[in-house]
């Protein structure tokens, strides 16, 4: 599933390909998506590459290709009005019923469901298993999970605002104790602290990123990070 910023930028390229033949630039990206920089612009654009959406062709500058279109999107009308922008860009929507997400809401009773432990709201010198109340519980589709223990956490801040994830969001979160490079994790620092952020390999440091251009990426040395989950889905009350 891509987050709505990811699908905006890659229904941006594909409606500016389609149009002129060429990529637009990072400054006609960064302007139609309303981000203040073009670092996450770049950051988009990596998450898409990686999970196989564009990919950049080489030797040539502003080459983007389009590779596929998400299945999991409905696109929204793009009206060739004032409305829509000067670029004539609408974003798009995410398929999902976001408005049963809070803990004890009453889901479809067609769809099988489990309840997974809901933890409290991750705060920076507070481990994730500190913040866990051991009567609160979410239901989760069981469609949404993957094999293994997952849990729900309660998003505070807006660090990752940019990869779709807002302050009060439900994050479900699958435990491991590994995750691929550029996963979403909850990373715990110095067997105190609990983030949720970017996973970034670099030679004999990790990297933590923000998806946010107004927060620092953070990097330590391996022996100071432990993944303690990697994000699967988000729920979200509008």
């Amino acid at each position: 599933m891509l987050t709505r910023k990811q699908h905006e930028l890659l229904m941006f390229v594909k409606q500016r390909l389609e149009a002129t033949g060429v990529s637009p630039s990072f400054d006609e990206m960064k302007e139609a998506l309303n981000l203040r920089s073009k670092s996450g612009i770049h950051r988009l654009i990596t998450a898409l590459e990686e999970r196989g959406f564009i990919r950049r062709l080489p030797h040539r500058a502003r080459a983007l290709e389009v590779m596929k279109l998400p299945d999991s999107v409905v696109p929204a009308a793009t009206p060739a009005t004032a409305s829509a922008g000067e670029n004539g860009f609408s974003p798009n929507v995410i398929k999902g019923d976001f408005r049963k997400a809070l803990a004890g809401a009453t889901h479809n009773p067609a769809v099988p469901a489990v309840q997974i432990p809901l933890y409290g709201k991750i705060a920076a010198g507070t481990p994730v298993e500190a913040l866990r109340d051991p009567t609160a519980q979410f239901d989760v589709p069981t469609a949404l999970l993957s094999k293994g223990e997952h849990y729900a956490l309660t998003i505070e801040g807006d660090s990752m605002i940019e990869a779709g994830i807002n302050d009060g969001d439900i994050a479900i979160i699958q435990r491991c104790e590994g995750a691929d490079n550029g996963a979403i994790v909850v990373a715990l620092v110095d067997e105190q602290e609990a983030t949720l952020k970017r996973l970034r390999r670099r030679g004999n440091s990790v990297a933590l990123e923000p998806a946010n251009p107004t927060y620092e990426t953070r990097i330590f040395p391996p022996d100071r990070v432990k993944v303690q989950g990697k994000l699967v889905g988000i729920f979200r009350r509008y």
